[in-house]
């Protein structure tokens, strides 16, 4: 059985997720989704719509992910160490370091970068679309 890991902030879960998690799970046989811990998204988004339990729902809801796990708030590396998955797979706008990518290697993780996307769909312009809809009004 190939194992595919994909990861992402899902702060509102939009057609764009859905489509990259159909592409990611193309990759192998089960799927495992990390919805990323609440202290990471506030370090590398500076907000937060929903916590992580129900970001973790709303991923599970969508039916495509074999597993869904919250990852560690201090190393991302530990849920890859847990769950062993041969393929990670990024969405277009994701992207790794080389230290995480040489660590990765030694585990015997491949890493899939997707170059297609959903267009119309990026969660930081849907929250600035939302915003200037509420001024508006």
């Amino acid at each position: 059985m190939k194992k595919v890991l994909a990861g992402g902030t899902f702060n509102l879960v939009h057609p764009g997720h859905v489509f990259f998690l159909k592409k990611a799970k193309e990759f192998g046989d089960y799927l495992i989704v990390v919805v990323a811990h609440d202290e990471t998204v506030l370090k590398r988004k500076g907000y937060l719509l929903k916590t992580a339990e129900k970001r973790k729902e709303e991923i599970e809801k969508t039916g495509i992910p074999d597993k869904v796990v919250i990852g560690d708030s201090k190393d991302f590396l530990k849920v890859v160490e847990k769950e062993k998955p041969d393929i990670i797979v990024l969405g277009y706008d994701q992207s790794l370091g080389r230290e995480t990518e040489s660590r990765l290697q030694a585990l015997g993780c491949k890493v899939i970068k997707l170059k297609s996307k959903l267009k119309g769909y990026k969660t930081s312009k849907m929250i600035k679309n939302k915003r200037k809809l509420t001024l508006l009004r």
